[in-house]
């Protein structure tokens, strides 16, 4: 509305009519720069005089939103984050730890999680804040396709999610299951990945069962600490890490929603796997069966110098370590059967019960201890010249959270070690890039196709090295449904 007033304003010659807007103005600068001034970050008005109204409105509407006061302390808890991490410290975690083959043979995990997922106590939640830009392609990750195939990232999970509804409402012949899905998107993205949904018809969801919520924002630094401006009307900003999610869950009262909704699980993944199984009945199954507040499903490492963060203790409570902190000799500690002590490779999957959510994660969501520094290269103004600086080297930091941070927060966690090729097939980088490449995952996805048709009875013929198989998520969520009885299928094949 500001836009529109000024507009108006700056068009008529009455003297006026834009006195009392200039003089609010002027009053909310005052205010807003004695809030920067006191937390040493006034350069951030530097270029107000040379700014039109609009763009002085604009700046200042950025600044009043940003919690400027907590700015410096979490960036001063950042800094003594980055040397938390002893060695000495990292020990292997002692909880529950499951593998997905003996889980889904001698337990009845699947089924607890299907009636868990039929009775409607089960939410998918979905990070998909980020953009496509490292796949070369422009707009929300989730919208992006795999070559030669048929659905997008967020059309495969939608697509799994109808299947999954359908065996959980033929196991007790129930005519509606409710399976909310709860879609964390970015201000980047956050329009554009609505509007696609509703141009898709929600995938065949219920437009009620799809729930949107923006991730937060930070302003990017300097090493130093001060905020920088990317423009001379415009503080630079980025999303705050997927551990957003929780604070934004907070300032959305999401809680609440999922409770009215009779949901008590939540299993949060990222939206970049393209073999994830959202809502998992084996995972949530499992995790209800060891009682557990949180669970992290996990790939063992393939070696033991594999880049990944694994799950471990530190002071006896669960964590997420990363490679870089741990030394070598402990990545190749192993235990009487020789398989890695620190094997269980996190790849951004894990469980959550709403109780937990609620009653841990939420008093603890301002904590600054959270909060991380990543290195980047941030296009900004220089403050002294007012030149604009395209970086080409790190020259900021953005801050941080992780999802996981709230892990030592569990009183008891289970972790579920399930098969790369079956639930794992990254799209992160770009199509030529030798791993996680929508290629990679392509071939993944195929070969998968493949195996299940295989086991149904099938016999394949035709280009039988195809990474073209297609068997759509919403006719088989795992391998079920389909009845080969013999049959030969011809590669590639689609079904």
């Amino acid at each position: 509305s500001s836009s529109s007033s000024s507009s108006s304003s700056s068009s008529s010659s009455s003297s006026s009519s834009t006195e009392e807007p200039s003089s609010l103005l002027q009053t909310r600068y005052c205010e807003i720069y004695k809030r920067y001034e006191d937390c040493n970050q006034s350069h951030l008005l530097k270029f107000y005089a040379d700014l039109t109204n609009d763009e002085k409105r604009s700046l200042l509407n950025q600044l009043e939103s940003i919690p400027i006061e907590k700015i410096d302390t979490l960036f001063q808890s950042a800094q003594n984050n980055a040397h938390c991490v002893k060695s000495d410290d990292i020990q292997p975690f002692r909880g529950a730890v499951g593998d997905v083959g003996k889980v889904r043979s001698e337990t009845n995990a699947w089924e607890v999680g299907l009636e868990a997922v039929r009775l409607g106590k089960v939410a998918a939640v979905t990070l998909a804040g980020g953009q496509g830009t490292r796949l070369g392609f422009a707009g929300p990750k989730g919208k992006y396709v795999l070559p030669q195939f048929s659905s997008s990232l967020f059309g495969i999970v939608a697509q799994r999610i109808v299947r999954l509804k359908s065996i959980a409402s033929s196991s007790e012949g129930e005519s509606c299951v409710r399976l909310p899905w709860y879609i964390m998107t970015s201000p980047l993205n956050d329009a554009e990945t609505r509007q696609f949904f509703r141009s898709n018809s929600y995938f065949g969801l219920d437009e009620e069962d799809v729930v949107f919520f923006e991730q937060g924002t930070l302003p990017c630094l300097d090493f130093e600490g001060k905020v920088l401006l990317k423009t001379k009307s415009e503080v630079a900003e980025a999303p705050d890490g997927n551990g957003g999610i929780w604070t934004q869950m907070k300032n959305d009262n999401l809680t609440a929603d999922m409770r009215k909704r009779g949901v008590d699980y939540l299993h949060i993944f990222s939206i970049d796997n393209a073999l994830v199984r959202p809502a998992d009945p084996t995972f949530v199954g499992y995790c209800i069966n060891e009682s557990a507040d949180c669970g992290n499903k996990v790939l063992w490492k393939s070696n033991a110098l594999e880049k990944v963060g694994v799950i471990a203790e530190i002071h006896g409570r669960p964590q997420i370590v990363e490679y870089s902190d741990m030394s070598q000799s402990l990545c190749e500690k192993v235990d009487e059967n020789g398989k890695l002590l620190f094997g269980a490779g996190n790849i951004c999957n894990h469980f959550f019960t709403v109780d937990f959510v609620e009653n841990m994660i939420m008093p603890s969501v301002e904590a600054a201890s959270l909060y991380h520094i990543a290195k980047k290269k941030i296009s900004c103004v220089d403050i002294s010249t007012g030149v604009d600086i395209k970086a080409t080297e790190n020259n900021g930091i953005k801050l941080e959270t992780f999802i996981f941070d709230v892990f030592p927060l569990s009183e008891k966690m289970a972790v579920l070690n399930v098969n790369r090729d079956e639930e794992f097939a990254p799209v992160k980088n770009a199509p030529d890039a030798d791993v996680d490449s929508p290629y990679t995952a392509r071939k993944m996805i195929s070969d998968l196709a493949k195996k299940y048709a295989i086991a149904a009875g099938y016999v394949l013929t035709g280009d039988v090295q195809s990474d073209e198989c297609e068997i759509s998520p919403s006719t088989s969520y795992s391998g079920e449904g389909i009845d080969g009885n013999g049959k030969s299928l011809v590669c590639p094949f689609r079904m």
